[in-house]
């Protein structure tokens, strides 16, 4: 066989194993009823094949791009960011984009990831804007980012309380305006034990979970070690050792600081978070707990090859997921965590599909 012959068997068995292993239409898990038959067609993305960028479909070179976009992707400057000081005394911030949009245009609240920051998410908040056309507005934690700990209380699952009170702020500031919430990954599960405790008492009218973990009981001992370790050594870095002051005095500094991997972490987190025991801590911030009691429309995506928030996660909840007549998961085969590069620009393709289900409530309603 010539050089020329042996390139070409090359890309052909390249291209059948990429068509084979990567592209599928998502598969949707949902209650077959009159509200989602009238959504699903309004969503023209969730109809087709999702096409991973051909040259970074593999799970591990998808996170690295992401990485890569994080830290040097094009800076984005804010509207207006707002720092504010919870009823405990802790201080968390609203950053802004489209400020300068109508007053009644709708809002769209971004809760970010587990490490998440303004700038890490500059991304993601200046796609949703640009897609949809709304006001963004991301909502950071407490001790992310550049925001002072002024509290010795630390969670990394957020804090609802926490979101109840940026919400406030910002419905008041924009009392017409419609508003939507998106949760990346960490976030999601915020905004879901947010939902779940709101019911009905919610300005929310839908809500998107972006590559969701469900039961943070068990959902970060599934991890893939390599990821795990390296996600562990970074919320002790960030959250624990550079609070020395503040936390060195609890029961669980030790083993916290010498946490292994994420479970491990988490398990010895609920001092920091502010609770007395572990199963406090879960009782309080488990999403799964009360996704039952969410009242307004709620996308999950998922991707089976998700090496942090593995995908039997979301198989675990299938049918309860099927009882809810309102929401609707989608699993793709190919993603990553949070990635979804898409066709060969390596689009975000999550992003747009974000701002098209937004959209299509929107106009819904």
């Amino acid at each position: 066989m010539s050089g020329w012959m042996m390139v070409i068997a090359v890309l052909v068995a390249g291209a059948l194993y990429y068509r084979l292993t990567a592209v599928r239409r998502p598969q949707l898990i949902y209650q077959d009823n009159a509200f989602q038959q009238q959504l699903l067609k309004r969503l023209p993305r969730l109809q087709r094949h999702f096409w991973p960028t051909p040259w970074m479909f593999n799970t591990h070179l998808q996170l690295i791009a992401l990485g890569l976009k994080k830290g040097l992707g094009k800076k984005l400057t804010y509207d207006q960011s707002d720092v504010l000081t919870m009823a405990d005394g802790g201080t968390t911030a609203l950053h802004w984009l489209g400020q300068d949009l109508p007053a009644t245009a709708p809002t769209l609240v971004v809760l970010h990831t587990i490490t998440g920051s303004p700038h890490s998410m500059r991304g993601i908040v200046r796609d949703l804007h640009h897609f949809t056309g709304w006001r963004v507005v991301l909502c950071q934690r407490r001790g992310h980012g550049d925001l002072p700990l002024t509290v010795a209380r630390i969670n990394t699952m957020g804090d609802t309380a926490d979101l109840r009170e940026q919400l406030a702020v910002i419905t008041a500031r924009y009392p017409d305006s419609p508003l939507y919430a998106i949760g990346i990954s960490a976030g999601s599960g915020l905004l879901v034990r947010y939902l779940g405790e709101a019911g009905e008492q919610t300005p929310v009218k839908g809500a998107m979970a972006y590559c969701p973990g469900y039961n943070i009981e068990t959902a970060f001992s599934r991890a893939q070690p390599f990821y795990s370790r390296m996600m562990a050594k970074k919320l002790i870095r960030q959250f624990i050792t550079s609070h020395v002051p503040q936390f060195s005095g609890l029961r669980t500094y030790e083993a916290c600081i010498q946490s292994q991997d994420l479970h491990e972490f988490h398990q010895n987190l609920y001092e920091f978070a502010g609770f007395a025991t572990l199963q406090d801590f879960m009782d309080a911030s488990n999403p799964m707990k009360v996704i039952d009691q969410i009242r307004v429309p709620l996308l999950i995506l998922n991707a089976e090859d998700d090496p942090v928030c593995h995908i039997d996660n979301a198989w675990e909840h299938e049918q309860q997921i099927r009882t809810m007549p309102t929401t609707l998961l989608a699993v793709t085969r190919r993603g990553s965590h949070c990635a979804y590069f898409s066709g060969l620009t390596a689009s975000p393709w999550a992003n747009h599909l974000a701002a098209e289900y937004f959209m299509a409530l929107d106009n819904t309603h």
